[in-house]
């Protein structure tokens, strides 16, 4: 099944702009790239249509905190998006920066992004990408390391680790969720790596 839709999940507002928590929004700006987008408010959210690798595509930032997610990317399923025609991409506490996964469903592990679009779409089985943000030091709350920036000195990496995300949402789009898996569940974004993307 062709993946037709791609929400990327986060927090509204420049205060959350640039945090962890955002890497799904940050990814769709990476699938954006140096294209003039229409971004256009509806379902909840915002959405565009773009062709990404000649394919049709439409992006989705869902407006509600993450916890709500579920509510705008169910009214944008309404519009004719199956849920394994829809592919989320959501930050990851459980992989380290520089590293993505693929799935085609699967439970939350956690997040509540996830939890709250299995809810409201009533289904586990949509494919959803992870990108790994790393977890915090010991004794450091999750809630509140979620919600900072990331560090100056893995501005570096954060950028190859998005522009590793996007290629894998392409490979997706373009040649199914398998082909991504396997391209891409195995790569990082290190410097020097002979696998990646």
């Amino acid at each position: 099944m062709p993946i037709r839709l791609v929400v990327g999940l986060g927090n509204p507002g420049e205060r959350y702009r640039r945090t962890r928590h955002n890497a799904g929004f940050l990814v769709l700006e990476r699938l954006q790239g140096s294209r003039r987008v229409r971004w256009r408010p509806g379902c909840g959210g915002h959405w565009a249509e773009i062709l990404l690798d000649r394919c049709p595509l439409v992006l989705f930032k869902p407006a509600s905190y993450m916890n709500l997610s579920g509510g705008p990317v169910a009214r944008m399923a309404d519009r004719g998006f199956s849920p394994g025609e829809i592919l989320v991409v959501c930050d990851d506490l459980d992989l380290p920066l520089g590293r993505v996964r693929i799935r085609p469903g699967g439970g939350s592990g956690g997040h509540r992004g996830l939890a709250s679009i299995a809810s409201s779409l009533g289904t586990r089985a949509f494919p959803r990408l992870r990108v790994g943000i790393g977890r915090p030091a010991d004794g450091e709350v999750s809630s509140e390391y979620v919600l900072r920036p990331f560090a100056p000195e893995e501005r570096e990496l954060v950028d190859r680790s998005l522009d590793l995300a996007a290629q894998a949402v392409t490979c997706a789009v373009a040649s199914g969720v398998d082909a991504a898996m396997n391209a891409f569940n195995g790569a990082h974004a290190l410097p020097g790596d002979p696998e990646e993307g």
